[in-house]
């Protein structure tokens, strides 16, 4: 039963993840059916478990860091890992591929001939699995947690608590650079263990729309980003917000000129 209860705390302690969690779910099976999807998860919540437990001991690859053990027995840990921060790293892995995907994918006419319609993307396997969007997705992924980490910091001025530290506080309020350069790490090995098993697996054919479907994990990278920035603004880190607000800025009006802006130019050739 022990197991059992700290889950049901777990829940409890972090109702948010386990709300990004159900919505990594839902939007990868809709975009890459489940034999991906939980293939997906299991690859990268393995790939930074490890790296997690390797980075409390070793330093590598996140650089030192240590989970001060404040929520013993308020969630579940893997040895000295809290459970659901190495969990955080599948989703947030996919939502970044998602807006990878967003930016390079080839695309084609708009949808219909709407003012705001979105244009088809083409889902081929090696459009997916190519490179620029293997190294796209390791960029973004360490990109949002230069939002989320600086707050994740400060957690005791919230609901998470303090749960972790680094002994030499890096340049980045408060957070190392060796630290992105591990998620970076956890990204690529991820990938890079996920995309030959993409392509090995049958052959995915999406229903059509597959823009739409593709917008829930876009969503995804986006609504956790949001939920950071609102709790930064919350506690009184504005300058901090601010600085996150306008490094994500340029990517997201990107992606929207390009899923959106074809069609309105083509109105006005017209």
């Amino acid at each position: 039963m022990e197991p059992a209860v700290l889950f049901f705390k777990t829940i409890v302690l972090r109702p948010y993840v386990f709300i990004f969690l159900a919505a990594f779910l839902f939007s990868a099976i809709k975009l890459i059916g489940w034999p991906r999807t939980w293939r997906f998860w299991l690859i990268s919540w393995t790939t930074a478990f490890v790296c997690e437990f390797s980075s409390t001991r070793t330093g590598i690859p996140f650089g030192w860091y240590f989970y001060n053990g404040s929520t013993v027995g308020q969630e579940l840990y893997f040895f000295d890992v809290p459970f659901m921060d190495s969990i955080s790293f599948s989703f947030l892995l996919f939502a970044s591929y998602c807006v990878a995907l967003g930016l390079l994918l080839p695309a084609d006419s708009p949808l219909d001939s709407g003012l705001f319609s979105l244009r088809t993307l083409q889902f081929d396997l090696d459009a997916r699995t190519s490179w620029p969007v293997y190294g796209l997705t390791a960029f973004l992924f360490a990109f949002i947690d230069m939002v989320i980490d600086p707050v994740a910091l400060r957690g005791d001025r919230w609901f998470l608590g303090k749960i972790y530290y680094y002994p030499d506080p890096g340049w980045h309020f408060g957070v190392p650079f060796a630290n992105y350069v591990g998620w970076a790490v956890v990204g690529l090995i991820s990938l890079a263990m996920y995309f030959p098993l993409d392509r090995r697996l049958p052959s995915l054919v999406p229903l059509p729309p597959i823009t739409q479907r593709l917008l829930l994990g876009i969503g995804l990278y986006y609504g956790v980003l949001a939920f950071n920035l609102g709790v930064t603004f919350w506690i009184g880190e504005t300058f901090m917000g601010m600085s996150g607000l306008l490094m994500h800025l340029p990517v997201l009006v990107i992606l929207v000129i390009r899923l959106f802006a074809h069609q309105q130019v083509y109105r006005i050739q017209e």
